[in-house]
């Protein structure tokens, strides 16, 4: 059965789906729904076109995204595709990294993982029709928007309302229509997460799973995470995740290594001072604000 770790960008997605990764059961899949190229637009990876941020999938157009993400969590490679789309050596060395992984995987009778926040509206699509384990990762407001803030983020609403069947399915989204051309990348921020948290809180098979809780406690938040997504919880799986989230996680995570110039690449961490320094660089004004905005 497919993984599926989803949540708002700098909700702890690609933490979580490396430590899932960790007991080696799983294929990783870095966002195949992020329009941005990298890491998105591969069609040796999904061969579908995405055209929107948190592209929204369900019953109506399942037609146009079964078939591209059947081959995907399959582990079908599609070499021909990948190498007509080449833009150049970054380009080839993915398609080497992801063609071998897909194909020693398949082989190996390894399951996919798919890490996307950008799969976070669809998620009840991808429970239902793909029959994923769907993991969705909430982080605390505050700590989400300082998050955001840190980076210089905004997000464009018009990404969601141009969208007509997730605003059909999902009226509130209408709600961000006030915020069209805002500048005010706070209050922005703070009503993606009140709009996003809504949708997740009614969408069925969707385990919820707040990110303080996994930071706090990894050993035994990723336990139950290995036992919902039904892998098997082995000694060399909780020691690479005691190095990779530990006090010593910044220097001895072995096993564990992150490529490329992203800032928000997963990279080692100690969990638990990540935690404690979740809000830094928000205002104790705008942090009440986002209090205020998302009724937390």
């Amino acid at each position: 059965m497919t993984v599926l770790v989803t949540g708002l960008p700098r909700s702890g997605t690609s933490w979580t789906g490396k430590m899932l990764a960790a007991g080696g059961e799983l294929v990783y899949v870095n966002e195949p729904l992020n329009p941005q190229h990298p890491p998105g637009r591969c069609p040796g990876v999904l061969a579908a076109r995405v055209t929107h941020r948190f592209q929204y999938i369900c019953e109506d157009n399942s037609p146009a995204w079964l078939p591209a993400f059947r081959d995907t969590v399959a582990l079908r490679y599609r070499w021909l595709a990948e190498l007509r789309a080449n833009r150049g050596p970054y380009d080839l060395a993915r398609l080497l990294r992801y063609g071998t992984a897909f194909t020693l995987g398949r082989l190996a009778g390894r399951r996919a993982l798919l890490d996307d926040p950008f799969a976070v509206l669809s998620a009840g699509w991808f429970a239902g029709r793909l029959g994923c384990r769907v993991i969705a990762l909430v982080r605390d407001p505050v700590s989400f928007v300082a998050s955001w803030q840190r980076l210089g983020w905004t997000v464009y609403f018009h990404e969601l309302l141009e969208q007509p069947l997730l605003v059909r399915d999902h009226p509130e989204v209408l709600e961000l229509r006030a915020l069209v051309g805002s500048q005010d990348r706070v209050a922005k921020a703070a009503a993606l997460w009140r709009v996003t948290r809504s949708i997740l809180g009614r969408t069925p098979g969707v385990l919820l799973m707040p990110y303080e809780s996994l930071a706090a406690d990894p050993v035994a938040g990723f336990r139950h995470l290995y036992a919902y997504a039904g892998l098997r919880w082995s000694p060399a799986a909780e020691r690479r995740i005691v190095r990779a989230c530990g006090d010593g996680g910044a220097t001895t995570g072995a096993g564990f290594a992150w490529s490329g110039l992203s800032r928000t690449a997963y990279r080692r961490m100690d969990s638990r001072r990540a935690l404690a320094e979740g809000a830094r660089g928000l205002s104790e004004e705008d942090a009440a604000r986002v209090r205020a905005l998302t009724g937390t």
